[in-house]
């Protein structure tokens, strides 16, 4: 091994440690916002969830179908833990810088190693790499750099082999991320800075096909950002000049966090663009004033200009000319420029080491150290920035002590407090605040009425949905939550109308669909109820809600093989999904096969041993096949858990009857009446059971007793079933 490789190597080593080092507190941080969208679903971790991420678009957060390829073969191998995710797009990071430092070696540009470092060190990346969903960055990332290098290899020799390589490279970082669409442009700018010319025959028309597949991508992501992420209203109604005036205030914004990344955060405060004001053309006008001086000077060097020109065309996307959702909240955010920032990182990293050869060996060797201690700064910044990234929690509250007006983050926040410890003041308190910062908030005023929903305060929670409906009657989730609320209070014609609604507004709403259909089987409606949950599964085959709620529905008309077939494949899709085990077991029961009704319920006892339902299944499973030690086993366990269970405390005392113990089952029927003195059922077991036990009198009092009951509500026979026992019994 020369020289050259063994320095090439360790410098590699070093960079990958220092990568891995310096992200440590990310390791193990727990998902983010909509990171949960990002790892696979449940429905779509099938062979045909797969097939379903390639082919329909909307069924996962945005159309980067190789990205979600990835998170499922992740899945498969480790599931929804959150640390190996983190290590893999950390590793992409790393393994992009190491390409970096590649191509810049390639293109003989000064400080090769230096500005591979900084790009693997420099905070403003940490978005990108410590939050899992912006994996698409990384892995993007990783195939923009191979494809540049390849690319340069066909430039130099011109073979078919190394131009298929590099479009094929581009293809799948187009559907990792389209962000990377400008390349062809970022090359042209290469070519040009290497010649000083750029040949229409040699350079620009070899581009030509990387170019507009690269354009139809991103106006494809266009579109799926409108039609399936709601990039669309009056958050994105900005005019051509408007959209010019965030352009060139973004390109100063981004330029400054690479050179001072101070108070970074998730979210940055959202611009007021007033095109009446002087001031905010000075950002575009002093853009094209640099491009013009830049220009000027392109003779003396060109190295200048064309990372200025490599920063805006990669930084073009999302400039502001194309809505992107997040536009809602800031028009900027760090994992926006991951790879624009390169041309000025380059430009510093390659002058700094381009005025060594000048200097005394000396000096030059106390140059170095000066500038390993800007990395070193960085490097401590970036390892300081990704702690954000822990957890949702943490993430919200530092954004909201960054960004105070930041919405987003307090209407977040009260959402993880929700689902952390229910519905509190303080949870509330942040919703509130969302609101009171944007009174327009419909995505807010619809949360803090789920939490008033959890609470118990119906009626409030009821005026927020309403409140929500009257904001943005087009908004399907507050138009489902009314519905639900609605329904449940039992103004079900107006709920229903509202499930409608949503519906209308969204014929594809699965979760719609779903809720819609339960609140027609409760009305009685189960032929319409279960065309919604039919029409869910045609939709999304692999939804495991509408699995079981179909199956559900089915056994309520005693189709018990068909809802059987349904609790099996929505336990295909999600093992450890407790409803459908527990129905599955409830269904094989029904058909007969208790055996494997026993099997089903003790695998879901194994993920909930608490489940005192299961438990008392359990035991009546096991007394239908005669093992009558066993069960009371199981209805033991479930009573030391709840006394006051008064069906299990029944199937006991049965128990107890079978095994000859008449005078203990008096004991547990005596119970059962004290939780349901209406029983007419239990009377009766208590009745036979006073028999059994040689205790005539006291079965008298009892039938006498239910007599009355009956007698009371009307229940003719009843009466006259206990008229002619108490009769046979005088006799």
């Amino acid at each position: 091994m020369t020289g050259g490789k063994k320095t090439g190597c360790l410098n590699g080593a070093l960079l990958l440690f220092a990568v891995l080092f310096v992200y440590y507190p990310a390791w193990n941080g727990t998902p983010l916002w909509d990171d949960n969208a990002h790892i696979t679903r449940s429905e779509l971790r099938s062979l045909h969830g797969l097939a379903q991420i390639w082919t329909k678009p909307g069924v996962t957060p945005q159309y980067y179908p190789l990205v979600h390829s990835v998170f499922w073969l992740a899945h498969r191998f480790w599931g929804d833990a959150p640390a190996p995710y983190h290590l893999l797009t950390i590793l992409l990071h790393a393994c992009g810088a190491l390409l970096l430092a590649g191509i810049l070696r390639r293109l003989r540009i000064p400080g090769a190693w230096l500005a591979a470092a900084i790009f693997a060190l420099h905070p403003i990346e940490a978005e990108s790499v410590a939050w899992i969903t912006e994996l698409k960055n990384t892995l993007s990332g990783l195939f923009f750099f191979s494809t540049v290098l390849v690319y340069l290899d066909f430039d130099a020799k011109r073979d078919k082999k190394h131009y298929a390589g590099a479009l094929g490279l581009f293809i799948l970082g187009l559907l990792s991320k389209s962000v990377i669409a400008p390349l062809p442009a970022a090359l042209l700018v290469i070519l040009w800075w290497k010649r000083g010319r750029l040949s229409v025959r040699s350079d620009v028309l070899p581009l030509a096909p990387f170019a507009s597949i690269g354009i139809a991508s991103g106006l494809f992501t266009a579109w799926v950002e409108r039609r399936f992420i709601g990039a669309i209203g009056a958050d994105f109604h900005f005019s051509a000049i408007e959209r010019c005036l965030i352009a060139g205030r973004a390109t100063w914004f981004y330029l400054g966090k690479i050179f001072w990344p101070g108070n970074l955060t998730f979210i940055y405060p959202r611009w007021t663009i007033e095109p009446i004001a002087w001031r905010h053309f000075l950002f575009p006008l002093f853009a094209i004033l640099c491009a013009a001086a830049l220009w000027a000077i392109r003779r003396k060097s060109r190295a200048p200009l064309a990372a200025y020109l490599y920063y805006c065309v990669m930084l073009f996307p999302a400039m502001g000319f194309f809505n992107v959702y997040p536009f809602r909240f800031s028009f900027v955010a760090d994992h926006f420029q991951y790879l624009a920032g390169l041309g000025p990182i380059v430009l510093a990293a390659g002058g700094a080491v381009a005025l060594m050869p000048g200097l005394h060996r000396t000096v030059r060797h106390g140059f170095c150290v000066v500038l390993l201690l800007p990395v070193a700064l960085l490097a401590f910044l970036t390892w300081r920035n990704c702690r954000m990234y822990a957890d949702a929690e943490t993430l919200y509250r530092t954004t909201i002590e960054k960004n105070p007006a930041c919405w987003m983050a307090y209407d977040n926040l009260g959402d993880v407090l929700l689902e952390k410890n229910g519905p509190t003041d303080r949870a509330m308190a942040y919703l509130h605040r969302a609101l009171a910062i944007d009174p327009g908030c419909v995505e807010a005023c619809n949360d803090l009425g789920r939490a008033l929903l959890r609470a118990g305060r119906t009626g409030e929670a009821i005026a927020c949905f309403r409140k929500a409906v009257a904001m943005q009657p087009d908004y399907p989730p507050a138009q489902l939550s009314l519905a639900g609320a609605l329904i449940e209070t039992g103004q079900s014609e107006e709920g229903m109308a509202c499930f409608k609604t949503a519906l209308a507004l969204r014929p594809d709403y699965i979760e719609a669909h779903n809720n819609f259909g339960s609140a027609l089987m409760q009305a009685g409606r189960s032929d319409e109820g279960m065309a919604h949950f039919r029409r869910a599964l045609e939709i999304d085959p692999d939804n495991v809600t509408a699995h079981n709620n179909l199956g559900a529905a089915l056994m309520t008309q005693g189709k018990n093989d068909e809802a059987a077939a349904h609790f099996t494949a929505a336990l295909a899709l999600s093992p450890a999904d407790a409803r459908c085990r527990y129905n599955l077991g409830i269904a094989l029961w029904k058909l007969g096969r208790t055996g494997e009704a026993i099997a089903q319920f003790r695998r879901e006892l194994e993920n909930d041993p608490d489940n005192t339902a299961t438990i008392n299944n359990l035991g009546t499973a096991c007394m239908q096949l005669g093992r009558v030690d066993e069960a009371m086993t199981w209805y033991r366990k479930a009573l030391d858990r709840d006394p006051s269970l008064a069906d299990v405390r029944c199937n006991y005392a049965n128990g107890l009857m079978q095994l000859g113990k008449p005078r203990e089952a008096v004991e547990q029927y005596k119970e059962v009446l004290a939780l349901r003195p209406d029983d007419l059922q239990v009377r009766k077991r208590l009745f036979d059971a006073y028999l059994q036990a040689g205790q005539p009198d006291e079965a008298i009092a009892v039938a006498q007793n239910a007599l009355g009951i009956a007698r009371a509500a009307g229940k003719k026979e009843a009466a006259r079933k206990i008229e002619a026992a108490l009769l046979k019994i005088k006799r």
